[in-house]
């Protein structure tokens, strides 16, 4: 654990970690799929068209997320984190006004790139940079934010329809927001006196001899050797929880037990979150890269053997132990490799590959169930996917390591 003196002294940087990354949890696909029966009654959507507008507006965020998540290298860490507060709360009230598809699209646009692309992107960009000895453990808990909000948030949606209508709630999430932005203010008061002396250090010392540029890293085969274990958990999970309704319905589990196995999945995170952080910092995040997904097929393997209810609360626990190492592990992996130079636009390239496969899976996986695949044919398909790419993740660790010393 960290010792007290350094949480008193870093304790508001890090709490404006966990702050951002609990502010993701408004545009995370287990969030706006709480949503989703609600939607498609209101817009007369099927599976399948429904997850083809959620693919556009979030593969297009994808997208946006390249060219804006690499301007916190440049801009002030308070202006920008404010700047993605304010746009969240805005789309969060266009969705709550949404009068048409493509409006419909346009909110989830900005809740995908606002939300889960540029909310989480800060806060974790944020610890990765600013901390080195202790990054693991760092990340591990200003990552905590995420399960937070997948604890709290599901009963909270589900307690309040009975009280109010989806739109009403996504009004109240996005004026909420917005009063809530210049938290950021006090939570970095006297942060640029920390990022001065951070960039006067870095022009004293010059780059360091493992700072790359995202050029850099994208002429390393070992990047996309990794690719496809780093997008296994963003697909998979967003596929499956986006159709969690209709995973309920073809298991015959209530929607109630979904819901309640999230608690579940967010103490699993907890657990994971605590723990891979000093495992990373004492073994590196590239070491764990060909074990992390273990949980992950597990959870699918158990969805694609049984129907019994039991299952649902075990399913959801292991995508939250795969979820609490993939956060950590993503976070300072990075940096690890490639240096803090760079490390906005290294990582908003990451994270747009990864909201790329999380817009892609809603529609994939919706087509696929629109043209009668079942979902313990889709369960154990993502199984021999993280196999197959864990396989690769260590086939990379060589190159990576020589990449390090070059």
């Amino acid at each position: 654990m960290l010792p007290l003196s350094f949480l008193r002294a870093h304790g508001p940087l890090i709490a404006f970690g966990a702050f951002m990354c609990f502010a993701s949890s408004f545009g995370q696909t287990f969030f706006i799929s709480l949503f989703g029966g609600e939607i498609r009654e209101a817009f007369a959507l099927s599976h399948g068209e429904f997850g083809t507008v959620y693919a556009t507006g979030t593969m297009l965020s994808a997208a946006t997320l390249v060219w804006a998540g690499r301007l916190i290298d440049r801009m002030p860490l308070a202006r920008f984190a404010v700047g993605v507060l304010l746009g969240l709360g805005g789309t969060s009230l266009l969705m709550g006004a949404a009068w048409s598809i493509p409006a419909l699209g346009a909110a989830i646009f900005g809740l995908r790139l606002f939300g889960q692309g540029l909310a989480s992107h800060t806060g974790i960009t944020a610890m990765a940079r600013y901390f080195e000895a202790e990054r693991g453990r760092v990340i591990g808990i200003a990552s905590l934010g995420h399960p937070a909000g997948e604890f709290m948030l599901p009963f909270l949606v589900v307690a309040a329809f009975a009280v109010i209508g989806w739109r009403s709630l996504w009004t109240g999430t996005g004026i909420a927001l917005i009063a809530i932005a210049p938290l950021v203010f006090l939570l970095l008061r006297g942060h640029g006196a920390r990022d001065r002396a951070l960039r006067e250090r870095r022009q004293t010392e010059g780059p360091g001899e493992n700072d790359k540029t995202l050029g850099d890293v994208l002429r390393d085969p070992g990047f996309w050797l990794r690719m496809p274990a780093l997008i296994a958990p963003s697909f998979i999970f967003t596929g499956l929880i986006f159709h969690q309704v209709h995973l309920a319905e073809t298991k015959g589990w209530p929607l109630e037990l979904m819901a309640g196995s999230f608690s579940l999945f967010a103490v699993a995170s907890v657990v994971t979150m605590v723990a891979t952080g000093p495992a990373v910092d004492r073994f590196s995040a590239n070491r764990l890269m060909p074990l992390f997904l273990a949980p992950l097929a597990l959870a699918c393997l158990v969805l694609f053997a049984t129907d019994s209810p039991l299952a649902a609360p075990l399913f959801m626990a292991l995508l939250g132990l795969n979820t609490g190492i993939s956060f950590v592990m993503k976070g300072a992996l990075w940096a690890e490799l490639y240096g803090t130079a760079h490390l906005g636009a290294i990582r908003s390239f990451d994270h747009a590959v990864m909201v790329f496969s999380t817009g892609l899976a809603p529609a994939v996986m919706g087509l696929l169930i629109d043209g009668g695949a079942s979902m313990e044919a889709i369960a154990m398909a993502s199984a021999v996917w993280c196999a197959g790419a864990s396989a690769l993740a260590a086939v990379a660790a060589p190159p990576a390591r020589q990449l390090a010393r070059d």
